[in-house]
């Protein structure tokens, strides 16, 4: 079996926006500022993601050379997330004066996001990668990153992962940290990935809220590889998006 090209581009929904950025911001300077204090748990600084990265991925896709990216962008075109939504939520019951009841379809409201918690996917005494869950009580936003998701892989355009989406936005990477050798506080000799021990971060910032009730506002292809910005932060180039 030929081995699967390297991801180029992702399919995901920004979580930067213009009333988020603010939350964001400040939440994310303040659990830096903590981590990474040699009095609490002295964690590399660039292993705390920029905050302009922030996003929920969705799926990724391999386009070497951009063969295929045209596709994508014109697959997202065609979506109409709001439609998406409306399949969704199931319709309100009106009940009248004979007692019929009948399904009343009104336009959905938009979707939020609260990100609340931190997370691993590994180990939590040997991590390098921890991320905040959105809260997702009634399912509808997993439902509808779904729908989205199965758009693009039924189009043979984004790789099929076999296991359920997992919504989560990365907080800290250990990847991002230049010379990393060893694992923090482990032993053995020259490790390619730096590990932490982060089971006291995450009980610290169990409950921690990152943003809050924060309107969607977008679904986007992304390129890999966060790019500096002007003002000091990093972000994903953006080659398509629509709004929700």
């Amino acid at each position: 079996m030929p081995p699967r090209a390297s991801p180029t581009h992702f399919l995901c929904i920004p979580l930067i926006t213009a009333k988020s950025r603010q939350q964001l911001s400040t939440r994310v300077s303040a659990f830096r500022a903590d981590i990474t204090s040699p009095e609490s748990f002295d964690v590399p600084d660039e292993a705390v993601r920029p905050v302009g990265t922030l996003h929920l991925t969705l799926g990724v896709m391999s386009f070497p050379k951009n063969d295929g990216l045209s596709s994508a962008v014109e697959l997202l075109k065609t979506i109409v997330p709001r439609q998406i939504i409306a399949d969704i939520i199931p319709p309100a019951e009106v009940k009248h004066e004979t007692q019929e009841v009948e399904p009343l379809r009104t336009l959905p409201a938009r979707l939020s996001v609260t990100l609340k918690g931190l997370h691993t996917m590994q180990s939590a005494a040997k991590a390098s990668v921890l991320y905040a869950p959105p809260v997702d009580t009634d399912g509808v936003l997993t439902k509808f990153c779904e729908k989205l998701r199965s758009s693009f892989q039924e189009a043979g355009l984004m790789v099929e992962e076999n296991r359920p989406l997992l919504l989560h936005a990365t907080i800290l990477n250990t990847i991002y940290v230049k010379g990393r050798k060893a694992s923090k506080g482990g032993k053995g000799r020259h490790r390619d990935k730096l590990t932490i021990d982060a089971r006291q971060i995450l009980e610290r910032y169990d409950d921690y809220v990152w943003m809050e009730d924060i309107p969607i506002e977008k679904v986007a292809i992304c390129k890999m590889g966060a790019k500096k910005q002007d003002d000091g932060d990093e972000a994903y180039e953006v080659e398509a998006e629509i709004d929700i």
